[in-house]
């Protein structure tokens, strides 16, 4: 048990990240009633007049609200569902390879992408999937007509979708891999005197022993099935793919900073950070029921 005399240090040490939580997370949150007013920079944000709930009425008129939270969840659990899987399969694969130092070096070089900005990755695959970008290039190689994919709203989300779950499922792959030196050796060495094939120890050893560990992972991105990514959309989307590509930060963003639709803008966004919470409680009380996982 730590001592009085040393716990007020302990509480002097959380001065500074409680002075940045007040300021930054907390002071701001004043703000939030800019979604029941007509916001007018001239006269300020008291003394702009109330409209009540006007600005989630108009919300939910517009066509555009319903095309931005059905793209923002089609596209958020699009990732949610790739970057479960592609990193599971990854490591179980790369868990089989025995060379060690190919194994290590794999995993750097594929953990390497997430340390790069939505800002690089999005020039990236603007080039690369550009008109005159090698892949046209190869298409046209083998007598396909070059294809407008950033200008294609069928072809957008897909590569929305690919291109985080290539930046991301090397570093979510790491919480597998850790799965995975936690199986007991002993395990594989029973099994393999009883005869077990390698595919037996994969299915009947490997993967039950990682199954709480994607279960819990999926439950806990539950929370973020509103968050399809606004840094990297940002960076590659334009306005010929609105329909597909356009999702609730994006639009308020145009909404609010661009258009001047402040009482507007903030009335969704305030709907979508009320539905992400209520989402958030639901996975953290499923994590703890199904994972035993908690936080408190």
């Amino acid at each position: 048990m730590i001592h009085r005399s040393f716990a007020k240090h302990f509480y002097i040490m959380l001065i500074p990240g409680l002075l940045w939580l007040i300021f930054f997370n907390l002071y701001p949150m004043y703000g939030v009633i800019t979604a029941f007013k007509e916001f007018n920079p001239g006269v300020g944000l008291w003394k702009s007049p109330w409209v009540g709930l006007e600005n989630f009425k108009y919300m939910f008129e517009l066509d555009d609200s319903k095309i931005i939270f059905r793209n923002t969840v089609v596209i958020a659990f699009a990732k949610m569902i790739g970057n479960l899987i592609v990193p599971l399969v990854f490591a179980l694969m790369l868990n089989e390879v025995k060379n060690r130092l190919f194994t290590r070096t794999v995993q750097t070089v594929v953990y390497l992408p997430h340390f790069l900005s939505w800002v690089i990755v999005g020039g990236m695959m603007l080039d690369i999937f550009s008109y005159s970008g090698p892949v046209n290039q190869v298409l046209e190689s083998l007598g396909v007509e070059p294809v407008l994919f950033f200008a294609n709203e069928n072809a957008f989300p897909a590569l929305v979708v690919g291109s985080d779950i290539w930046k991301e499922f090397g570093f979510n792959a790491i919480i597998y891999f850790a799965a995975l030196t936690s199986i007991n050796p002993e395990m594989y060495e029973a099994a393999a005197i009883d005869g077990a094939s390698q595919w037996k120890r994969l299915t009947k050893i490997t993967i039950p022993s990682i199954l709480p560990v994607a279960a819990l992972l999926a439950t806990l991105s539950l929370g973020n099935i509103l968050n399809a990514g606004f840094d990297q959309i940002f960076t590659m989307y334009n306005p010929s793919v609105y329909s597909t590509g356009d999702i609730v930060d994006t639009w308020v963003y145009r909404a609010g900073l661009i258009d001047f639709q402040y009482g507007l803008a903030s009335a969704v966004g305030l709907l979508k950070s009320v539905v992400g919470l209520v989402l958030i409680t639901i996975s953290y009380v499923l994590a703890y029921r199904f994972a035993n996982y908690r936080i408190f």
